[in-house]
């Protein structure tokens, strides 16, 4: 049987272990969250991880300083891979690894994070292949609201109408014409 887990490389807690059980995780700073890491640097619901096909994937919540799977920002879900390394804005580091476990073994506490010390052998990190990044996917689209501009400009055209028309009929002398109930007509 195989479990995966997160190994805090740095972050408040470098050496801690969290086991990874359940179809979905989220990982924050809310004490809520199965992976709760409390770090000012990290949202309240900064990630979710969804146990598919045997597999994580995780995806960033919308959080401000952003997910990042092997140094590329998440755009979207990505698949984890053993080996991968999970950061967290800038100084969370988290290690993600597949671990064989003996199914007679009995485990003590499935859903508590527990100290650990770092394993003395570093996993081998296969290279990524990178796919180039569409540019709409890396930032955000910001949305302008045109009707403002509109109804300005719309005012605008209007009080530009009515002074050329009052110029109009004051330069042609013909106050008796469009007003004849002004005195003197």
């Amino acid at each position: 049987m195989s479990q995966f887990q997160f190994v805090m490389r740095s972050g408040p807690t470098p050496g801690m272990v969290f086991p990874l059980e359940g179809d979905q995780l989220l990982i924050g700073r809310d004490a809520t969250n199965g992976i709760a890491i409390n770090d000012a640097e990290i949202s309240r619901k900064h990630s979710r991880l969804t146990f598919q096909g045997g597999k994580y994937v995780i995806e960033d919540l919308g959080s401000t300083n952003g997910t990042f799977i092997n140094g590329q920002r998440l755009a979207g879900p990505v698949v984890l891979k053993p080996g991968d390394v999970v950061s967290l804005g800038e100084q969370i580091v988290l290690m993600y690894d597949a671990i064989n476990t003996d199914t007679g073994a009995t485990i003590a506490s499935p859903r508590a994070a527990r100290m650990a010390p770092p394993p003395i052998q570093q996993p081998v990190v296969q290279p990524v292949q990178q796919t180039p990044t569409p540019a709409y996917a890396s930032a955000p689209v910001k949305k302008t609201n045109l009707l403002p501009f509109f109804i300005g400009g719309g005012v605008l055209f209007f009080i530009c109408l009515c002074i050329s028309f009052f110029w109009w009929v004051d330069a042609t002398f013909r106050w008796c014409v469009f007003f004849p109930f002004l005195s003197g007509c």
